[in-house]
């Protein structure tokens, strides 16, 4: 998947013989982006097209979650299966506090440990870059106090591989926390691996927009003026409760014990929705809510929940049992959760959801994939012109900034990728938010069309 761009680099398969034959498996290519590695890459290309989440030889989403789930009580095209879904947070503890939402994610993996219908959590936690050359990476954590320590959002490239293996090696039961195309691998393995299926038993999926490269937490250090040999703690999302929740702030700490940091909407590619330094594999996914997870989180992006800095979470059950730890909690006075129908799911992820079926409709027809991808979106150029300019808008960014950067890298220069990136991203807002001149030109040739296109 390599060769078409379309590797996420997950790790699923580079764990068990790859790891004994080469040690470590997945590794940086020249975008800040893991990748695998060495010849057992090859060797098992066939083997690997099963569990590749963006192989056409492997199962879809809607597959798995037939196999796993059985017929729900509900399925919505756009959410997939589902028994119930609730907005609010975890009220007991300080999941809410220390979590970079609701704290919901972690209040679940803590439930499960604490019921002991599990021995461990895999879940990503920070690393110590100096050793690890990785500002983040999986972990098995079995206790609660080892949790907290993953309780914060992390756009940053991570892989499997390391925690499959111990899973394989040390008996148990486990649950995987990652984001929809991690919990595909996971779920595509566990149909090849009877190890594997016997000891995961519960998947924890999180909404995602899309994968960030290692390149990102560069460009803070860049834009904050942070050597970035001195990073060594990094946070995307820093959290205040007197602000509203989706106010991003980026924060570094550096060595000395000194922090940097600045509100994302003052960065030169700190705009989400254009697509600065994204995995090229993710303008090709279908999957917005962990469709194939026991449970998935996201965040309430709708008001009165996205204005309120302590954070909230919208959880979408597909699992009964888990449904029944959350039922309960909620009785208990645990939980301070509402359940809520698919239509408010969907709403407060209006712009995921349209990125994923009609962007990628416009992506299928304008730019296909090297690979004949299995989607469950058809290609179609029928959107209006600004949507179509928005969508190769993002195209354009998404790959040329890794290009950009990897120049500016390679020169010592940052003025370099920032100049291209205010620029790239003042021509996005100008077709996105009808910003600036260009913007109100676009706004004069379609009149009447609402200044959020980009949501």
């Amino acid at each position: 998947m390599d060769k078409a761009r379309l590797c996420i680099g997950c790790g699923a398969c580079a764990a068990g013989d790859a790891i004994a034959a080469v040690g470590r498996p997945m590794d940086w290519d020249a975008f800040g982006q893991l990748k695998p590695r060495g010849p057992w890459a090859e060797q098992h290309r066939a083997e690997f097209a099963r569990i590749c989440p963006f192989s056409p030889e492997a199962a879809d989403e809607d597959e798995i979650a037939q196999d796993r789930f059985g017929i729900s009580s509900e399925e919505d095209p756009r959410l997939g299966q589902f028994e119930t879904a609730y907005v609010g947070y975890a009220a007991e503890g300080r999941f809410r506090e220390i979590g970079s939402s609701g704290g919901m994610v972690s209040w679940v993996a803590a439930e499960l440990l604490a019921q002991g219908l599990i021995d461990g959590v895999a879940h990503v936690v920070p690393a110590d870059p100096s050793d690890q050359g990785r500002f983040f990476a999986y972990r098995i954590s079995r206790s609660v106090d080892e949790l907290g320590e993953g309780a914060k959002s992390r756009y940053y490239p991570v892989e499997l591989s390391g925690v499959l293996e111990e899973i394989r090696s040390r008996p148990g039961r486990y649950a995987i926390v990652g984001i929809p195309c991690f919990m595909k691998a996971v779920h595509l393995l566990r149909a090849q691996d009877p190890v594997l299926r016997a000891r995961i038993v519960y998947t924890l999926g999180l909404f995602c927009g899309h994968m960030k490269s290692a390149r990102f937490v560069e460009s803070f250090a860049w834009q904050l003026q942070a050597p970035i040999e001195e990073v060594r703690a990094v946070e995307y999302r820093r959290k205040d409760p007197d602000r509203p929740a989706n106010w991003y702030t980026a924060h570094l700490t550096l060595t000395d014990g000194s922090a940097r940091w600045q509100d994302w909407w003052h960065l030169a590619d700190g705009d989400w929705g254009a697509g600065f330094l994204q995995n090229a594999a993710c303008s090709y996914c279908d999957d917005i809510v962990s469709e194939t997870a026991d449970v998935a989180f996201g965040d309430a992006w709708v008001e009165p929940y996205s204005f309120d800095g302590r954070g909230t979470n919208v959880v979408i059950v597909r699992n009964r049992q888990i449904g029944a730890l959350i039922g309960q909690a909620m009785v208990e006075g645990r939980l301070a959760l509402t359940e809520v129908d698919a239509d408010f799911v969907a709403r407060t992820q209006a712009a995921g959801i349209r990125q994923r079926r009609e962007g990628l409709a416009y992506r299928l027809a304008f730019a296909p994939p090297a690979l004949p991808l299995r989607k469950r979106v058809a290609a179609s150029r029928d959107i209006p012109a600004r949507r179509k300019l928005i969508y190769r808008m993002r195209r354009w960014i998404s790959l040329h900034g890794h290009l950009v950067f990897a120049a500016a890298r390679r020169w010592d220069r940052p003025s370099v990728y920032l100049r291209w990136a205010r620029t790239a991203n003042s021509l996005y807002e100008a077709a996105a938010y009808l910003r600036g001149p260009l913007g109100r030109l676009l706004a004069r040739l379609e009149p009447g069309k609402d200044r959020d296109a980009s949501a």
